[in-house]
């Protein structure tokens, strides 16, 4: 350790070593609100050395606030499925959808887990929703519509449900009611993208558990009275039993790939269109597919399409250079995606086509309002010269260190 410096002269030692002990003694002692910001004990943490997350106990709160109304609005609303005149449903739809995001999205940072878990426990999510609550994957009359014979050609009877019901299913939940909503308001989070921090404590975690369980029943019970359908006690037990499968999958999984310093990733904003352009793609392949393909040829390429995405979106993030920004980009490109699709979606609602129009261009101007105040929020954080984070890591830190995080106490 360097030696502190010799005074000047042998005269007014003492007296200048008593004035800076006493100095330092009044200031121990005097309250911190009475203190001058530069008149701190050496072990008082400095303002801009504390966690965000200390320095704004609300923060947390809020950003939970709105991935829980975050979901539905995405993933009902924007889409088209509901009209505008039912945006007060969103109350009822959101401790299911909301409360599920928000549930695994704490998991899964409580548990020192990352972007992996979070999608398995997504996918778990929508068998959820569309097995033991809509009962959609069974149903062949869901809403009214023919869904019997809308999937017919991909039916397995052995499952009772249709595989591309299935791809359905787990494309629609998965990404745009669940990740989505997570990727995007992470965005506006103050803590280390790389260390992410859980939101909610010990109250209200369980809180949103129960109202998920609560609604879901809840839900569950109106639908078996509106749509007068019950699957069988095997489809039940079967889906329940490849939920449980994806849970027990979800945990045993990396927070993040191993970083390669050699691996590249493309710059955010082609990333953001290649997810727009694959998302679209999903949307619009029954008018690109020529007519006479086999009904078998859809979900065959879904599946292939699936596992070339993700193969490159795991290729890309074992580079050091990815990062939140990519993040966000994947998510708005989706999130785009149904912007345009909720034009195509919302003519077919018992309402006006004008009406149906203006709500799908209103959720379309707010989710563009969104995605204009999450790149803000970005590149605030961004910003070369702030305050870096007590626990921001590096791009040299394991895979663990970079998505892991303690439980809020």
């Amino acid at each position: 350790m360097p030696q502190a410096a010799a005074p000047a002269s042998g005269a007014g030692t003492v007296s200048d070593s008593r004035t800076v002990s006493d100095s330092r003694t009044v200031s121990a002692y005097r309250p911190l609100a009475d203190r001058h910001p530069h008149d701190r004990h050496p072990r008082d943490p400095r303002p801009h050395d504390r966690h965000p997350h200390d320095r704004h106990p609300h923060h947390r709160l809020r950003l939970a606030v709105g991935l829980f109304f975050l979901s539905p609005l995405i993933g009902e609303f924007l889409l088209g499925n509901q009209p505008v005149t039912a945006l007060p449903s969103v109350l009822i739809l959101a401790p299911m959808y909301g409360g599920g995001a928000v549930l695994i999205r704490e998991c899964a940072r409580r548990l020192g887990r990352g972007w992996p878990t979070m999608i398995v426990l997504a996918a778990a999510y929508a068998l959820v929703e569309e097995g033991p609550i809509d009962q959609m994957l069974w149903n062949p009359h869901y809403g009214g519509f023919d869904m019997a014979g809308a999937y017919a050609g991909t039916y397995v009877p052995f499952l009772g449900t249709s595989v591309g019901m299935v791809e359905d299913v787990l494309s629609i939940h998965t990404v745009w009611s669940v990740c989505v909503p997570i990727a995007l308001v992470e965005t506006f989070a103050r803590d280390s993208a790389e260390r992410p921090r859980p939101w909610l404590g010990n109250i209200g975690l369980p809180l949103v558990a129960v109202a998920f369980v609560a609604d879901s029943l809840f839900l569950a019970v109106a639908q078996q009275h509106s749509e007068h359908f019950t699957a069988s006690p095997v489809q039940l037990l079967g889906c329940g039993a490849v939920i449980l499968v994806l849970i027990a999958l979800a945990l045993t999984l990396p927070a993040r790939p191993a970083i390669r310093p050699a691996a590249r990733t493309p710059r955010p904003w082609l990333v953001g269109v290649m997810a727009f352009a694959a998302t679209s793609l999903y949307w619009a392949r029954d008018g690109l597919l020529p007519s006479g393909v086999p009904d078998w040829i859809d979900p065959a390429l879904w599946l292939l399409a699936v596992a070339a995405f993700v193969c490159l979106a795991l290729r890309w993030s074992r580079s050091p250079a990815w990062s939140a920004a990519h993040r966000f980009a994947l998510a708005a490109g989706a999130v785009l995606t149904y912007a345009w699709v909720g034009f195509t979606q919302s003519p077919t609602l018992d309402v006006s086509l004008s009406l149906a129009l203006t709500g799908s261009a209103v959720f379309a101007l707010a989710a563009l309002v969104l995605l204009g105040a999450a790149a803000r929020a970005l590149t605030r954080r961004a910003t070369p010269g702030r305050p870096a984070p007590r626990n921001a890591g590096t791009p040299a830190e394991s895979a663990a260190d970079r998505e892991s995080t303690a439980p809020t106490r």
